[in-house]
């Protein structure tokens, strides 16, 4: 008896060495298989989910089957809760089912209501340019409606118009007006787009107009084309609005997290964060087979399954560092989930020293890891590295045009001085071949290359390893427009600059 309980011992020993003998690059290659790979994607895009929207009773489904995959792998739930969810409400609002607007006597069926309750408005309006601030001075527009080009005078397409519309609203809130319009000039696929988007607005609630009182403001995004503009622009304007208002209700979501610690006596006390949101768009307007069903393949079930893939490794072969996964919801509504996480946090951010996200609208070039922000922390060369390993090279955000950095759930980390870049699948520029798929019906499962995710995942796993494992912790490269925000949260004392004679 006692020999054999030597043997077991012995071969136990033998084992435990041969694993930790193990190199990081093999370690990855153990796990990240492409069966798996498929199972996560095509159970995340199926039909049956809905396209994951925010607060849907799908986006719970998807919620639980990446709990119980994380259950399944050895990752423990969150402390706090003793789960994997971290749930909170959010604030809907639905589109008006009434909602008419005319403009000198010209209707106009293309409207989307940013704002509005139930009202009938008519009177006289002003028109002033893209209702900047300059645009108000020695202009009296108190108890008016505004009438102002979307967009700025730098940009006019749909993340202009998005992008500037909060401040537009103030400032006519501030100027006395009662409503604005927005006029814009999108092509019918990108006013399809917006609209979708816009067709179920979610916020958090305790952030919900803080900015704006007027509870009674009005407005809207009226699509139009260059010749109507260009009169609305030289006339005396009137308007009358009809609407039955936008419609509140109350939703229950939730991030997914799971942690597990780190090897290491000193390092553990540090959590590297692997990230993706799991939401998309939900059902939207049909495309020309019938489909109505936004699947969300690639934006985002690639990025959560690459967090599963990692989740599945560490929980194999932990790493030197703890390791924290988290699956954002809300991430198309706002990055919703990523806020409410580093405004309610679990672990704290200043243990949190590098978030390794992972999301995607497609990709155009498989020869490449697209990594969006790669040369902006000093974990570049452990990213390059693991990518190449794997016969793909990483290269940074070749369309700075696009603002991806801050698009994703990383910049919410970021802006806290987190640093956080965005492992995407390879694209070269944002063309055709992407907007295929972005925010697009046919984002199906079985349109992707599953023999190009396989070495994608396989990049990422080997990247965060050795990441989670370098003796030297990652930080944002001098100079960095976060480095300052990183020196607060980590309490560096930035050194000082030699005094010149």
């Amino acid at each position: 008896m006692k020999t054999a309980k030597l043997f077991l011992l012995l071969s136990a020993l033998t084992l435990n060495t041969i694993v930790s003998a193990q190199t990081d690059t093999e370690k990855a290659t153990k796990t990240v298989d492409k069966n798996k790979i498929e199972g996560h994607i095509y159970f995340l895009a199926d039909d049956a989910l809905n396209g994951r929207a925010t607060g849907s009773p799908e986006l719970k489904i998807a919620a639980s089957y990446l709990a119980n995959t994380l259950r399944g792998y050895g990752i423990q739930p969150n402390p706090v809760t003793n789960s994997y969810y971290q749930s909170f409400k959010l604030s809907q609002t639905a589109q008006p089912s009434l909602l008419k607007v005319s403009i000198d006597g010209e209707n106009y069926p293309h409207t989307i209501a940013v704002k509005a309750k139930a009202a009938s408005p008519s009177g006289k309006a002003v028109y002033l340019g893209f209702g900047s601030e300059e645009d108000y001075r020695g202009i009296d527009v108190k108890g008016k409606l505004i009438i102002v080009k979307g967009g700025t005078s730098e940009a006019s397409d749909a993340r202009a118009i998005y992008g500037s519309h909060k401040e537009k609203q103030q400032l006519a809130v501030k100027n006395g007006a009662i409503g604005l319009i927005e006029m814009t000039l999108l092509d019918e696929e990108w006013w399809s787009r917006i609209s979708h988007f816009m067709g179920e607005n979610v916020k958090i609630p305790d952030a919900m107009d803080d900015q704006n009182p007027k509870t009674d403001f009005i407005h809207l995004w009226v699509n139009t084309t260059p010749e109507k503009l260009d009169v609305l622009t030289n006339s005396k304007l009137s308007y009358s609005i009809e609407t039955d208002g936008k419609k509140e209700k109350t939703l229950i979501t939730q991030n997914v997290i799971g942690v597990l610690e780190g090897t290491d006596s000193k390092l553990k006390d540090e959590y590297i964060m692997y990230s993706a949101h799991y939401d998309h768009v939900g059902i939207g307007t049909p495309d020309a087979t019938g489909d109505s069903i936004y699947n969300g393949a690639r934006d985002n079930a690639i990025g959560t399954t690459a967090v599963l893939s990692m989740a599945e490794n560490i929980g194999k072969f932990p790493t030197k560092r703890s390791a924290i996964f988290i699956f954002f919801t809300g991430e198309e509504k706002g990055l919703l989930g990523s806020q409410y996480y580093v405004e309610n946090p679990i672990f704290p951010l200043k243990q949190i020293v590098y978030g390794f996200n992972t999301d995607g609208g497609g990709y155009n070039n498989t020869k490449l890891a697209t990594v969006i922000g790669l040369n902006r922390t000093t974990a570049q060369k452990h990213i390059v590295a693991g990518a190449a390993t794997f016969g793909l090279e990483a290269i940074d955000d070749p369309a700075p045009e696009q603002g991806l950095f801050d698009r994703s759930d990383n910049v919410s980390f970021a802006s806290k001085g987190v640093p956080a870049p965005t492992y995407s699948t390879g694209f070269d520029a944002f063309d055709d071949e992407i907007n295929k798929y972005y925010h697009q019906a046919g984002d199906e499962a079985d349109s992707l290359d599953f023999d190009y995710l396989l070495k994608f995942y396989q990049g990422y796993v080997l990247s965060g390893r050795l990441i989670a494992n370098d003796p030297e912790t990652p930080f944002w490269i001098k100079g960095d427009k976060y480095e300052a925000a990183a020196n607060v949260l980590y309490e560096i004392v930035p050194e000082a600059s030699p005094i010149k004679n």
